[in-house]
């Protein structure tokens, strides 16, 4: 298909605020709404009505923007879903990227009606793959590697093709798949609607869309690198489970006496259950959601200020235009949909020049938003460890000192002195130990040390279809990950991009790998030395299983925090060791 003019859209001048203005269906609408999204992101905006008008769309736009509900969308809009036959294939860099965009079409479809999506990968068994083709996907998503190999094999049929997506082009091009891009895109229907999405555009993308994409719509979403520098940003790694948990523990540790946090949440139902579970806990919380009428809305603002409410769970429709002095702290406890609505809720705390925290929570999948979010700010977001229960006893004991010396210094205590040294005199107990019980009978039911339900937040365990190994060389012997990557790659025969999350301590350190791997490595690498040092690997024991952690940490010193670790490196991209950016 022959490219002939490319058009440009780019611009701000659109003024839809509504999924249901780009000509999205109802069942679509909700579905997008429940997931979090309140209006349509820029790229959305342009690419939506577009595709739903048939044309070739080349879309540049970085991850982070929204461009997977940009594609997906038109997509499921455009199913015959009483044909089980494959009508659409989204062609991704990695698996990481194919079960997330997978994800994202079962989340958008479930007022659809039954929509058959298979992700398939390397490092995943095959059969499983056979099985689910042999009956009938409509949507597939996949590796330009396993895509091949179906389609070699006679298992992947796309003579019903009626659109493909390539999503991140560019890394694909980086990771040297354009080849077996343009091989799949040769074996496809000739009348098929194309999309092509990457961060840039160099010159072989080019020529892949003109090539094979037919007078294409260019669609752009500029943005500008945006800084916050009055407000420090950290990053959490857990799991949807963990969040609640960690959320008590940064209001234990990080949130100051005196200082509001805002929360934010993706969808209004989130924002009301979060809210109601903080309460529970004892936070005098509140949620802020869009549904809320101006009297409600000003009524929570008026208290936030006022110091009557410490906690208020927000969406990102909700908090616009949320002007309050006394926030300190946000907690993104939802990874936002969007890079610019990160800056927006960030924004929210540092106001008229103060310093502000923020802290995000992140699941193992959105490593690659994480990233986008840090290259959009042009400010690298630190990796913070979850506190101890010593950092959380520390914490209570601190703000308990704090507030017994506020009432020492700020009260008139004659009556009760007077008390006190009777009750020393009567008893024959030190006025030391008399102050003591005082303090225990002030504090109440909240102790000052951590209890089990207090438990510091454990990291993510390994993704489906992984396993995570241990190591005993870590930074304190030199270790990087890229040590860890090459002794793995040459020892046992794996490819590099397939070794997943790698997290190194001072005295050891844990990677993942496919399952399928397993014995492999583990044979291979038996007497390998990494920087000199014998690295007895071996399968990691589960999180709960104490006896087994607490042996794997010799020869560090027991009871020592590990050192900040490097970040969890994106697979198919070389591992980075953060700490020297």
């Amino acid at each position: 298909m022959p490219n002939q003019e490319i058009s440009n859209v780019a611009g701000d001048e659109e003024a839809t605020s509504l999924f249901e203005e780009l000509g999205i269906i109802e069942a679509l609408t909700r579905a997008v709404k429940d997931v979090g999204y309140e209006t349509p992101t820029p790229i959305q905006k342009r690419t939506i009505p577009m595709l739903l008008a048939g044309r070739d769309v080349i879309g540049q736009a970085p991850t982070g923007t929204g461009k997977t509900a940009a594609f997906a969308l038109p997509i499921l809009q455009q199913l015959t879903l009483n044909n089980n036959g494959t009508q659409a294939l989204v062609l991704t860099p990695t698996r990481e990227l194919a079960i997330q965009v997978a994800e994202a079409f079962h989340s958008y479809s479930k007022y659809l009606g039954r929509v058959k999506v298979l992700p398939i990968y390397g490092g995943q068994p095959i059969q499983k793959q056979l099985e689910r083709l042999r009956v009938g996907v409509q949507v597939v998503v996949g590796t330009p590697g396993r895509v091949m190999d179906h389609l070699r094999r006679g298992t992947l049929d796309l003579s019903g093709l009626k659109m493909i997506v390539l999503d991140e082009a560019d890394e694909m091009l980086r990771m040297g798949f354009i080849e077996d891009v343009e091989w799949i895109l040769s074996q496809s229907p000739s009348q098929l609607q194309t999309a092509l999405f990457s961060a840039t555009i160099p010159v072989e993308i080019r020529r892949v869309a003109d090539r094979y994409l037919d007078k294409p719509v260019m669609v752009e979403s500029e943005h500008k690198s945006i800084t916050v520098p009055t407000i420090y940003q950290r990053y959490l790694q857990v799991t949807e489970a963990q969040k609640l948990d960690a959320l008590g523990q940064l209001l234990e540790t990080v949130s100051l006496p005196g200082v509001a946090t805002l929360v934010f949440v993706r969808t209004k139902l989130r924002a009301a259950e979060v809210a109601e579970r903080l309460e529970a806990r004892g936070y005098a919380a509140e949620a802020m959601q869009g549904d809320m009428s101006q009297a409600q809305r000003e009524s929570v603002i008026r208290r936030l200020r006022s110091g009557q409410l410490e906690l208020v769970v927000a969406t990102d429709v909700a908090a616009r235009g949320l002007d309050v002095e006394r926030i300190g702290l946000v907690v993104n406890y939802d990874i936002p949909n969007d890079l610019e609505s990160y800056v927006h809720r960030v924004g929210r705390t540092g106001r008229a020049g103060r310093s502000g925290s923020a802290v995000l929570f992140v699941a193992p999948r959105e490593v690659r938003q994480l990233r986008a979010l840090e290259q959009y700010t042009g400010q690298r977001i630190e990796r913070m460890l979850p506190p101890s229960q010593a950092d959380i006893a520390a914490r209570r004991i601190e703000l308990f000192k704090e507030q017994i010396l506020r009432v020492v210094e700020q009260e008139k205590l004659d009556l009760y002195l007077t008390v006190v040294q009777e009750l020393a005199e009567e008893s024959g107990h030190d006025l030391v130990e008399i102050a003591a019980a005082a303090a225990r009978l002030a504090r109440g039911d909240k102790p000052l040390i951590a209890t089990k339900e207090s438990e510091p937040v454990v990291e993510a365990p390994p993704e489906e279809g992984m396993v995570r190994l241990f190591m005993d060389v870590g930074r304190k012997n030199g270790l990087r990950p890229n040590d860890i990557v090459g002794a793995i790659a040459n020892e046992a025969g794996i490819p590099g991009r397939a070794i997943g999350a790698i997290d190194i301590y001072d005295h050891y350190a844990f990677v993942e790998i496919p399952s399928e791997y397993k014995d492999q490595v583990l044979q291979a690498m038996q007497r390998t030395r990494i920087r000199n040092q014998r690295a007895n690997l071996r399968v990691a024991p589960g999180r709960n299983d104490e006896d087994a952690m607490e042996q794997m940490e010799q020869p560090a010193a027991r009871g020592k925090r590990p050192a900040t670790r490097n970040m969890t490196p994106t697979r198919g991209r070389p591992p980075r060791d953060t700490s020297r950016r």
